[in-house]
């Protein structure tokens, strides 16, 4: 994952390296839905943007559809919307379709990266509202604080950065050390 270099108007990490690379994509969704099973899931959420990536392709691997969650005024339907507070402490909001789905759907939220949890939280408000159940959060990472614990103890969550790992520390600190080394060409997808 390649380290952010424009300030602090922009999450800490890039992990699209991980999009790129088939292989680390195709690796990532397999430890996912590996740690997905037994979980019943109607729908995919994805937060909106790069949640939409990682949302879209567990739906299609779990065999369900994806929901996009956008931020306001992108749907040209009927929406329901709600405020939130993201990552960078930044007030905005965000909308869903209405209606979405049926009363009683297992919604399981995908976004790219859980940092504070206040992203997430809009999420979880808009399914509930609508009458769906969230069953899961899904994400590359999830950061360890009192609001992300909190989702833990109520919910079926996955990343790819497992936790307890030295990753996870990592992430916690929001420094890794792989980004020292970091090259984006290892990610670049073989030429044909």
């Amino acid at each position: 994952m390649a380290p952010n270099t424009k300030g602090e108007r922009f999450a800490w990490l890039d992990p699209t390296s991980i999009y790129i690379n088939g292989s680390a994509f195709a690796d990532l969704l397999d430890d996912l839905v590996a740690d997905l099973d037994g979980l019943v899931v109607d729908v995919v959420a994805g937060l909106d943007a790069m949640g939409f990536v990682l949302g879209s392709a567990l739906a299609t691997r779990l065999g369900v559809g994806f929901l996009p969650i956008r931020k306001a005024g992108k749907l040209c339907v009927e929406t329901d919307r709600v405020a939130f507070t993201n990552y960078s402490g930044r007030n905005q909001d965000m909308e869903m379709r209405k209606p979405a789905f049926a009363p009683g759907t297992k919604v399981l939220i995908a976004d790219q990266w859980i940092e504070t949890g206040g992203t997430v939280d809009g999420a979880i408000r808009l399914v509930e509202r609508q009458g769906g159940r969230v069953v899961g959060l899904a994400a590359i990472a999830i950061e360890e604080n009192a609001t992300t614990d909190a989702y833990r103890a109520a919910y079926r969550c996955v990343s790819g950065v497992v936790q307890g790992s030295g990753w996870q520390a990592e992430c916690n600190r929001q420094r890794l050390t792989s980004f020292e080394t970091y090259d984006p060409q290892r990610s670049f997808p073989a030429i044909r």
